[in-house]
């Protein structure tokens, strides 16, 4: 006889409403629009509104301090500490949310994997009480086949509950009503008070950030794609809105995965099933294959639309900076997934490092050595953007270190190690590209690099054009930059001589350079021989 609850009640789920495990597309659309206030869209696309939140709360997320995992844990503002009766006062609280105080409501269960290479793949469970959450897991997750699903048991579990809030959150040590929960012992996590979807999967990303490292696999906040007969992997690192993937969604290179990786022994693969690609301002001719993307299987986020036609205005920012899209990753024609391949790929031989620079001071693209790579690696320097995060109205500068710390649960050296071995392993090329400002700050009114300048140096990295250019050293960083490149201005190349104003360039350099030093010293006692790879003001 099958189980009408498909082991929910192991969870201590026993809901009074329908369970709906794995539905199809057309019953997620049509559930989302009759249930959720989904509106269709362009294309046949689905559009909804995340609630009062329309991006992730990172303060609002904690870590339970148990024995099986706390002396792996970096602790501090990122990994914050909650105690083990708070998360089981609050489990209890979504059960019995689950189990009839939410009312009769349908209850949606997704199964599916994190992980393409099958050595290393993490069964995961999320349970939800929306239909559009469930169609998000479903393209952002791998799905599985109805043969793999008969009998998968997960390895973890997300129960999201975004209807209930925790009126006692000052007594529990919390930051907010609003809670995310992580107990990695009894590989469950649990989600209250917001409905945003950016949730489930970093939370899922945090996860395997912290069980493949201690199985020897690098995890990566990174895009990757390859050449077309699947070899020369290339990988863009960068915290969101720097471009991983649009620079990564190329029409001349398959894409393998737009934001999250692991690099194995045999080489790299993509954790997801999916792409969440920012769609402000997106443009059709600059971005076609993520407007493309957006069809029928797709679900938009927060976007702006006019409510007769459906009409998107992707310019309008007026609900959030963070207007997103989902879409399984069949929706690029040109990736691994949609030809049949699996989203897996030998060694890389180049790596790139995304970082939209506030201060004007970075240059477009330069080369690092290897003592440059790891300290801009451990640095992690690019500026929050609008929207990403709650509180953020403006760029802010910010360290994050590999470039993904909100969701590295482990010392960020012990990833930037396993790294360091990688590329000292492979001889993989390493450059820093800044998709931020030029000749001037963020502030100042200056603008942004043009996706078409930044579009024609990852050109000329991925072929190689750019090592039969004239190298200079950076007077910042001593990093190596190019004197021209194909379909770029050479005016941008150096930044000091794009502003108009060489004396105020080198006050914002004194600066910025001093934030990195500061940043630094954190690290010092572990990597005091990178410190020459840092600025030289």
């Amino acid at each position: 006889m099958t189980d009408p609850a498909f082991g929910l009640d192991r969870l201590g789920i026993r809901p009074s409403g329908t369970v709906h495990r794995n539905l199809s597309v057309a019953q997620l659309i049509a559930l989302t629009v009759e249930r959720d206030g989904g509106r269709l869209g362009p294309r046949g696309a689905v559009m909804i509104d995340t609630g009062i939140y329309t991006g992730r709360s990172p303060q609002d997320r904690f870590i339970v301090d148990e024995p099986t995992s706390t002396d792996n844990i970096w602790w501090g503002a990122v990994n914050r500490k909650v105690r083990e009766d708070v998360f089981d006062t609050l489990l209890e609280k979504v059960l019995d949310h689950y189990n009839g105080a939410g009312g009769s409501l349908p209850t949606y269960v997704f199964d599916g994997r994190a992980g393409a290479d099958p050595r290393y793949a993490l069964n995961i469970r999320i349970v939800a009480q929306k239909a559009w959450q469930a169609f998000f897991c479903h393209n952002m997750f791998i799905r599985p086949s109805a043969r793999e699903l008969e009998g998968q048991e997960p390895d973890f579990t997300i129960i999201n509950a975004s209807g209930v809030v925790d009126p006692d959150w000052e007594r529990h040590g919390l930051h907010s009503e609003t809670f995310i929960l992580f107990h990695l012992g009894r590989r469950l996590a649990i989600i209250g008070g917001t409905e945003y979807g950016g949730e489930m999967k970093k939370g899922i990303f945090s996860v395997m950030n912290y069980l493949l490292p201690l199985q020897g696999v690098l995890t990566m906040h990174c895009s990757a794609n390859v050449d077309r007969e699947g070899l020369r992997p290339a990988l863009f690192f960068g915290l969101s809105g720097t471009g991983k993937t649009t620079l990564s969604t190329d029409p001349d290179r398959p894409l393998i995965g737009d934001d999250e990786h692991g690099w194995s022994d045999q080489g790299i693969f993509n954790f997801e099933g999916g792409c969440y690609a920012k769609v402000i301002n997106l443009d059709a001719q600059a971005e076609p294959d993520i407007y493309n993307a957006i069809r029928k299987g797709a679900l938009l986020e927060n976007v702006v639309y006019d409510a007769q036609t459906g009409e998107v205005d992707y310019s309008d920012a007026s609900k959030t900076e963070n207007t997103r899209v989902s879409y399984p990753l069949d929706h690029i024609a040109n990736s691994l997934f949609a030809t049949g391949r699996p989203s897996m790929a030998g060694h890389p031989e180049t790596i790139i490092f995304l970082s939209a620079d506030a201060y004007g001071i970075l240059p477009p693209v330069s080369r690092l050595d290897l003592d440059q790579a790891m300290y801009h690696f451990i640095s992690g320097y690019t500026a929050k953007i609008a929207g990403t995060e709650r509180g953020i109205d403006e760029p802010q500068a910010t360290f994050s270190p590999c470039f993904g710390g909100p969701f590295m649960p482990l010392p960020p050296l012990r990833y930037a190690t396993m790294l360091q071995e990688k590329i000292a392993m492979t001889g993989a090329r390493v450059y820093l590209v800044n998709t931020g400002w030029t000749g001037g700050s963020a502030t100042s009114g200056a603008p942004r690099i043009s996706i078409q300048a930044t579009r024609s140096i990852i050109t000329a990295i991925l072929t190689g054009a750019i090592e039969e250019a004239a190298f200079s050293p950076d007077p910042v960083f001593g990093t190596q930059v190019p004197a021209e490149l194909p379909g770029v201005d050479s005016a941008i190349l150096q930044p000091r001589d794009s502003w108009a104003d060489p004396q105020a360039y080198d006050e914002m350099a004194q600066e910025l350079a001093g934030k990195f030093s500061e940043n630094f010293k954190k690290y010092t006692a572990d990597h005091a021989e990178l410190r020459q790879a840092g600025p030289k003001f």
